[in-house]
């Protein structure tokens, strides 16, 4: 597997500041991390995307910045739209939806910014959103839908034909979304083959969003391989679990991750219950049963072991791995650290600096995660410094 950083986490909107956050934060994290290179996960807002689809010069200082700083990019998170470090986002991120041409004509953006950037004889991938929030969703929707993902895979197709890359896009389920887990993408796609027929469409499996959903990681990864979905990209994440919500300790733990810029899922084991946000859980006016485990959907970071009464859900990273690397291509599926969170954390869980924790991430990843990136392992064993 390919490692690498998202940066989501970095509040950039234009060119100029994609590029500050590579000088002042990615490569940093690279030589504190211990790497020869980095892969990072670009996120690129629509009108930067736009204008790096178009211009050629402006795509040459991307390289530039990537390159003075030891950084490769194979992949790229165009889940976000715009305003991902905006006061409130919540449900405005998953707007534009599928339904849309602003949709379709973002996605190809980066994937023609995505081609035109990889390294040599290396596939892209591109992490987008499941369909759209479910609110006011109907059959109509879904046909929209499908067929901008039809008109998708054509310009994947056509890219490919032009440039020689072949570019993926991964679809990412997410608690409360049309496709919430990963059975949703199994049933929505079996049933449109056409998508899914040459690869160019596959799964984004974000770990967080997998436990959230108490969901088995081999059983799921092996239902989505069995309808002939290609796992493309992982995002390593980890979400919050209140593994006994009867400890009275439990709301007061819970009340610091409940803030005002994400939306934090929450599902009860048995899947009884579930929340759009933990504040309807936390502030409910009927209190939720205690009888079973909590998930919620907070990415805290990988190396990070709450307090109880809350724990991390960091063996569903584990085992998640493990069951992509079992299918005939989950070696070639891109690892991405999507940690987006660190700014909106409790004080406890930030580290001194961002570069640190982002770094302290990467550690934590090639330590215990050594049968999916051996190779960077022993990349960073072979010049046994800090570079």
């Amino acid at each position: 597997m390919h490692l690498s950083y998202c940066t989501n986490v970095h509040p950039a909107e234009d060119l100029p500041g994609i590029v500050r956050q590579l000088d002042e934060n990615a490569g940093p994290v690279r030589r504190e991390a211990g790497l020869d290179r980095l892969g990072v996960g670009l996120w690129l807002p629509v009108g930067t995307a736009s204008l790096l689809a178009r211009d050629g010069e402006a795509r040459a200082t991307l390289a530039a910045a990537l390159e003075r700083n030891g950084l490769e990019l194979r992949t790229i998170n165009a889940f976000p739209y715009r305003g991902f470090h905006d006061d409130v986002v919540k449900l405005a991120v998953y707007r534009p939806d599928w339904t849309t041409r602003e949709r379709l004509d973002y996605t190809l953006d980066c994937a023609h910014v995505l081609a035109a950037l990889l390294p040599d004889g290396a596939d892209g991938s591109i992490s987008t959103l499941p369909l759209g929030w479910r609110d006011g969703w109907g059959s109509a929707d879904d046909d929209a839908a499908e067929a901008s993902l039809v008109r998708l895979v054509d310009g994947l197709a056509a890219l490919e034909r032009e440039t020689g890359r072949t570019v993926r896009v991964a679809i990412e389920p997410e608690p409360g979304c049309i496709l919430d887990d990963v059975a949703d993408i199994v049933a929505w796609l079996s049933a449109r083959p056409r998508l899914i027929a040459d690869g160019r469409i596959g799964l984004c499996l974000d770990t967080c969003h997998l436990a959230v959903s108490f969901a088995p990681p081999a059983e799921a990864v092996a239902a989505a391989v069995a309808a002939g979905i290609r796992v493309v990209k992982v995002q390593a994440s980890v979400a919050l679990e209140v593994p006994d919500p009867s400890d009275p300790r439990t709301e007061a733990a819970l009340r610091p991750f409940a803030e005002e810029r994400y939306v934090h899922q929450v599902r009860e084991a048995g899947g009884t219950r579930a929340a759009d946000d933990l504040p309807e859980v936390l502030d409910a006016a009927e209190a939720w049963p205690r009888d079973r485990a909590w998930r919620v959907h907070v990415h805290i970071p990988l190396h990070a072991r709450p307090a109880p009464p809350l724990r991390a859900t960091t063996e569903v990273l584990e085992a998640a791995v493990e069951a992509v690397l079992s299918t005939p291509d989950g070696d070639r599926a891109h690892l991405d650290v999507e940690t987006y969170t660190w700014s909106v954390l409790p004080d406890q869980m930030r580290p001194g600096t961002l570069v640190e924790g982002i770094a302290a991430e990467l550690r934590w990843a090639l330590e215990n995660l050594p049968r999916a990136l051996a190779g960077a392992a022993a990349a960073t064993a072979a010049d046994g410094t800090r570079a």
